[in-house]
């Protein structure tokens, strides 16, 4: 009889209605296509490894994504969100307890007197007709879906910051090497107008201008040494661990042309819902809307049902073989009359939730879209402008050439030769600069696309 009734209930309950308003995805608030794209719709890559080529850099990626703190955290609350979805919809089903009890008492009037019982029993199951327990189970379920993309998110973040910072440590490595190079071309400019000085072929304000390009190159060097340790500090923050030397960059020229892959963005703007954060903000809107549903199942009548059925007997050991049956069933129905607003509140809060995160929704795709954009609008001029940056720094160095034959020749002047000299250095540190952003957008374009983490 426990088990019909228990299977009974079961089943009454999954029969239940469901208050939740129908879902519908918000339209997305972006053009269907992104900007300065045309033709078919390419797949972006799905996996990391697909974008990274560089061994190194791969391998410190490999190691981040199980060992970066952010990430244990992030994993620590998918754990967390499982076990609240696994609580709540532990309320779908009854509990059902098993008891066996045996009491022995003496009175004036019957003397001593033993009684036996066994039983199990449903503890107050409440009947989920209005499908309040259902709504509460989805909302959890979507909590922690949503924290699976969280964590997803935070890995994709994970790649693209790990893959930026060790781009900027070779980038202040190719710096600290043209700071080196720049002062001890500004060292060997020095003695050449020293030695003029001496002999009287040149004033002592060349020999003060070459001691200040100098003194400004040596303090570059001291300023990057100083970057270059810290880049590393930062490198081993976001892996979580100290990074090896071996898989540490060199200098930015070194870096193969292929060592991140360009990532073809393709012609639909519908690519960006694969995004895990956008994912991840629908799941926290579908949750919101099962909220809605159990405000509204508050207004109805809650049926709770108690039972328990087994065997009672004037002694234990023949509570088995000839116990009588026993049995108790107790119904009960709350109807709500008068909450003093309380769900008409519940009820409004949770609908107000889910106008938020709607709202949540649409910025986080609008602000995909301006990621992507801006990722394409820095690419569609960055190819040119790096050409047109080394043209101008070998220019600049055929200047220096001319103007430091001259001057030792004796036939130009010592400031033509510092003129060229700084403006080879600038424009030697802007085509870095450059070099470093070619390097970063491929990144950052693979992930606002949505990249990828298996």
């Amino acid at each position: 009889m426990l088990r019909i009734s228990v299977l009974f209930l079961a089943l009454l309950s999954a029969g239940c209605v469901s208050l939740d308003p129908t879902y519908q995805r918000p339209q997305a608030p972006v053009p269907a296509t992104l900007p300065g794209t045309s033709g078919q719709a390419q797949a972006v890559a799905a996996d990391w490894q697909q974008i990274i080529n560089d061994g190194r850099l791969k391998q410190v990626v490999s190691n981040a994504l199980t060992q970066n703190r952010d990430v244990q955290k992030a994993i620590a609350d998918i754990d967390a969100a499982r076990a609240l979805y696994a609580e709540e919809r532990s309320a779908l089903f009854p509990t059902v307890n098993a008891e066996l009890s045996n009491t022995r008492s003496r009175t004036v009037a019957s003397g001593v007197t033993n009684s036996a019982e066994a039983d199990g029993a449903v503890s107050s199951f409440e009947l989920d007709l209005f499908g309040r327990n259902q709504s509460l189970t989805r909302a959890e379920r979507e909590t922690w879906l949503a924290s699976e993309y969280t964590a997803q998110n935070t890995r994709l973040s994970l790649v693209a910051e790990i893959t930026t910072a060790w781009i900027t440590l070779a980038a202040d490595n190719s710096n600290l090497a043209l700071a080196k190079q720049t002062m001890e071309s500004a060292q060997n400019s020095l003695k050449i107008a020293k030695r003029k000085q001496e002999i009287g072929v040149a004033a002592a304000g060349d020999t003060a201008e070459a001691m200040a390009v100098f003194q400004q190159a040596r303090a570059s060097v001291a300023s990057y040494q100083t970057q270059v340790v810290q880049d590393k500090n930062a490198l081993n923050l976001l892996a979580g661990d100290t990074v090896p030397d071996s898989l540490l960059p060199g200098t930015l020229e070194n870096l193969a042309d292929n060592s991140i892959t360009l990532t073809p963005a393709g012609v639909s703007s519908s690519v960006l819902l694969r995004r895990p954060d956008i994912q991840e903000a629908e799941h926290n809107l579908k949750s919101a809307n099962a909220n809605i549903g159990a405000a509204r199942a508050n207004f109805f009548p809650t049926i709770s049902l108690t039972a328990s059925a087994g065997v009672g007997s004037s002694s234990l050991s023949s509570l088995f073989s000839h116990g009588m049956k026993v049995w108790s069933f107790a119904p009960s129905i709350s109807l709500p009359l008068f909450t003093g607003g309380e769900n008409m509140a519940q009820l409004r809060y949770a609908e107000a939730e889910k106008k938020g995160l709607i709202a949540t929704y649409e910025k986080t795709i609008q602000s995909a879209f301006k990621d992507v954009a801006d990722a394409l609008a820095r690419r569609e001029t960055l190819t040119e402008q790096l050409d047109a940056q080394r043209e101008y720094a070998a220019a600049e160095q055929k200047s220096l050439d001319i103007a430091q034959r001259q001057y030792n020749a004796g036939t130009g002047d010592y400031l033509s030769v510092l003129t060229a000299q700084r403006s080879l250095w600038s424009a030697q540190e802007s085509l870095i600069s450059l070099q470093q952003t070619d390097l970063e957008n491929r990144i950052t374009l693979w992930q606002s696309l949505g990249g990828g983490v298996r």
